[in-house]
């Protein structure tokens, strides 16, 4: 009889105690078998001798079988014994084992929680570098950045861009008059009444001071982007309550186009600047830069 080597002990050069264990319960298997077939076959010729009229068998080569099949049962149970042995030693292995697996789970765990608190803060980090720290908005570096995407996605797709660049008037007299926390709210208030406006493809910033800017993409047409410098207009000269009282602020906004008042986003910005100075000038509230259609 043969026994199959189990795949586990393949390819090691120590096998474990339970691969050891497993190969002994394999040979004691084989061992005792070989006891059954000694026993059958002895039985056998039992029945042969007394089929054949014998009325007595040779004491001394019946004892001396009978011993002989004694001594293989013994080392069976020798066998036995010794796997009963090397498996406890693998049992105790495989605890230690587990222990260390469930130490190494738990500093796993541990990791994973400590890298899941990195990038956290780091997200968090991210989103304070690239947003302003007063109103939450976008920040000019953040702008620029969507300025940039959206100028290629332009050309890509031969649409328009414009850029309202725009400032706040009489913003210093309320600082002036009622202390920071008062131009603190207004700078608020006004960033969210734009975001009430914006649409999701479009990005506005706080350029710094009381100045903003605001990137509409594809706005179809100029008209449409009239329109939309009317309505940031009426919507951000509506008074704002503060401590009992309403302070009211006025914009000027200078608007640029792509690509036809620039071709690059510095000089979008720097030509809707220009243009901010001339309505503020001239009190239009909103002027394009020329020549416009």
């Amino acid at each position: 009889m043969t026994s199959a080597v189990p795949r586990s002990s393949i390819n090691r050069d120590t096998p474990s105690p339970l691969d050891l264990a497993l190969l002994q319960s394999n040979e004691v298997r084989d061992k005792v078998g070989e006891c059954a077939e000694d026993l059958a076959s002895r039985n056998e010729s039992i029945k042969h001798q007394i089929s054949q009229g014998e009325t007595t068998l040779p004491a001394e080569a019946s004892l001396q079988e009978s011993e002989a099949v004694e001594a293989k049962v013994q080392e069976c149970a020798d066998d036995l014994h010794q796997v009963t042995e090397t498996l406890a030693k693998g049992v105790e292995d495989l605890r230690r084992v587990e222990i260390a697996l469930a130490r190494s789970r738990k500093a796993l765990a541990q990791t994973q929680s400590s890298l899941a608190d990195s990038q956290e803060e780091e997200k968090r980090s991210r989103l304070a570098a690239m947003h302003d720290a007063a109103t939450g908005l976008p920040n000019r570096s953040l702008f620029d950045d969507r300025m940039t995407q959206a100028i290629a996605l332009a050309e890509r797709n031969h649409w328009t861009l414009a850029v309202m660049f725009f400032d706040l008037d009489r913003f210093k007299r309320i600082n002036d008059e009622h202390g920071h926390a008062a131009g603190d709210f207004v700078l608020k208030e006004v960033a969210s009444r734009l975001l009430q406006q914006l649409r999701e493809e479009d990005t506005v910033c706080r350029n710094g001071g009381d100045e903003f800017l605001y990137l509409l993409v594809n706005p179809q047409g100029q008209e449409n982007v009239e329109r939309i410098a009317r309505k940031i207009l009426t919507n951000i000269i509506r008074p704002m309550s503060f401590n009992g009282l309403d302070l009211i602020v006025g914009v000027s906004i200078g608007i640029a186009l792509f690509p036809e008042s620039a071709a690059t986003g510095a000089e979008l910005i720097a030509r809707a600047d220009a243009a901010m100075y001339t309505a503020k000038k001239d009190g239009t509230g909103y002027a394009l830069w020329g020549p416009l259609k």
